[in-house]
């Protein structure tokens, strides 16, 4: 896992509608959460908390910013869905996920395979890590990290 201090690798992958998202276009804080597959149920849990707990994440001028290794017509598809009004990224090559120590091999059903891991990352408007979240339950987790970035601006 990358580690508080450190900056944060950059990124630019497309949005759920196409158009390019990098992590230097943020003025704030950025919640970069990695999730494993659009439309499952627990990573629509995950995404229906950013959406419900989005205006509190708004007044600490945090962004949200979640990605996969899904399609971008997978991410439209799920965004429309769920009304997620944040953005939803494209790694369909798992290079960013890697980047941020959040891809690589799982087992499932006792299969193996490569895919993201469900972590989180606040960055500082500094592009520094500020708080890492690692292998977290999707129910309530939105809440978790928006509490951790009211403590550290308190």
């Amino acid at each position: 896992m990358l580690e508080i201090g450190e900056p944060a690798p950059e990124f630019e992958l497309p949005n759920q509608h196409g158009e390019p998202v990098s992590l230097d276009e943020f003025d704030g804080r950025v919640v970069v959460y990695f999730y494993p597959r659009a439309n499952t149920e627990g990573c629509t849990t995950e995404a229906c908390g950013f959406r419900d707990e989005l205006p509190a994440f708004d007044e600490h001028d945090a962004a949200v910013v979640g990605i996969s290794d899904d399609p971008v017509s997978d991410l439209a598809e799920f965004a429309a869905e769920y009304d997620l009004e944040f953005d939803l990224l494209s790694d369909e090559e798992g290079k960013v996920a890697a980047a941020y120590d959040s891809y690589g091999e799982k087992q499932m059903f006792g299969n193996t395979f490569d895919g993201v891991f469900r972590n989180t990352y606040v960055v500082g408007p500094d592009g520094r890590i500020e708080a890492v979240y690692e292998g977290v339950s999707p129910e309530g987790h939105a809440g978790e990290v928006l509490d951790g970035i009211d403590e550290k601006s308190s």
